[in-house]
């Protein structure tokens, strides 16, 4: 009998926790990027592989409805001339056509499908990524970070979105795989102001 109590116990312990680490609830709502504090980041391995080497983007625009997961949608924006390898030199190469061609190509977007999302706010963002003028369905894994009140009393949530693209797939081809791997790893971290 005490066995059976003590195991209730420990059950119903266990399922509190979970209720306290669930995801914080997220207002429903048009969301707008918050530039200043989202950031787009990318890595690959350099050389073949002999080292991880990272960037990212600093101009990074875009909409979210946070809603139930059927009805919830991202759209993010983000300039390829605002490039970022913490080197001026890299950072004019990726710019050219032998990459990210910002001239030709000033932005790449991604528009999503579909969103699942657990209790948990864990779960998954299908859609479209549209790079150097190629479209392809893409899915990233995809986190609820938190959500909460900001300095001015305004509504804010935070994501973030990890995935895997190969770079080939959008005709960026340049050193594969001698100069940096074809497989690039993505990170998406948004921060939404309610509207």
């Amino acid at each position: 009998m005490r066995r059976t109590v003590s195991a209730a116990i420990a059950a119903a312990g266990l399922a509190l926790s979970a209720v306290a680490f669930a995801a914080a609830p997220v207002p429903t709502g048009t969301y707008k990027v918050d530039a200043a504090h989202s950031g787009a980041f990318f890595e690959v391995g350099h050389l073949g592989g002999v080292s991880r080497f990272m960037g990212r983007f600093n101009d990074i625009a875009g909409d979210l409805v946070v809603d139930a997961p059927e009805k919830s949608k991202i759209s993010v924006t983000i300039k390829t001339d605002s490039i970022d390898s913490n080197h001026e030199g890299l950072d004019k190469h990726l710019k050219s056509p032998d990459f990210f061609n910002a001239v030709q190509f000033p932005t790449m977007t991604f528009t999503s499908s579909a969103v699942k999302l657990d209790a948990n706010g864990a779960g998954t963002i299908a859609g479209n990524l549209t790079l150097r003028g190629v479209t392809k369905p893409v899915t990233f894994q995809l986190r609820q970070v938190g959500a909460g009140k900001g300095m001015k009393g305004e509504q804010r949530v935070g994501y973030v979105a990890t995935g895997t693209i190969k770079r080939t797939d959008f005709g960026m081809g340049y050193g594969v795989p001698g100069a940096a791997t074809d497989e690039v790893d993505l990170r998406i971290n948004i921060e939404g102001v309610k509207q």
